[in-house]
C-alpha cells in the first residue's frame, strides 16, 4: 500500500475534516444502515420492495424465503426504518420506508455495474 516518504501533518487539513465527521452517534446509525445492505437477502428484499408493496407471503415466494425468514429480515429492515409497513383487514403490506431507499439501491447498482466495465 503507497504511503507518504515524510510524517508531514497539514493541521489546517486535519481540522477542517474533523470539524465535516459526523458526530459518533450518526456515523454508527449510518454503518446500521449499510450493514443491511451487506445482506444479500435484505438486498433483494428491498429490491423487491422498490418495485412492488407486497404482503410477507408474496414477499417471501418472490425472495425464495420461508415466510418466516422473510418476516425476520423485514424486522432487522423496520427497525432501520427501511421499510414500513400498513394493515388491510388481515393483510399486512410491505413497502420502502422512503425514496432515499430507493435512491441508495440505485446508487450502489450503478457502483457494482461500473466496475464490471
Amino acid at each position: 500500500m503507497p504511503t507518504c516518504d515524510v510524517n508531514l501533518v497539514d493541521s489546517e487539513k486535519v481540522q477542517k475534516v474533523r470539524t465535516a465527521i459526523a458526530d459518533t452517534d450518526t456515523l454508527f446509525r449510518m454503518a446500521e444502515l449499510f450493514k443491511a445492505f451487506g445482506d444479500p437477502n435484505r438486498v433483494k428484499i428491498i429490491w423487491a420492495l422498490a418495485t412492488e408493496e407486497l404482503c410477507v407471503c408474496d414477499l417471501s415466494s418472490v425472495v425464495g424465503m420461508t415466510p418466516s425468514a422473510a418476516s425476520h429480515q423485514l424486522r432487522s429492515l423496520r427497525n432501520l426504518k427501511l421499510v414500513k409497513f400498513r394493515r388491510a383487514g388481515q393483510m399486512v403490506y410491505y413497502s420502502l420506508d422512503d425514496k432515499h431507499i430507493e435512491m441508495l439501491l440505485a446508487q450502489g447498482l450503478e457502483h457494482v455495474q461500473e466496475d464490471r466495465r
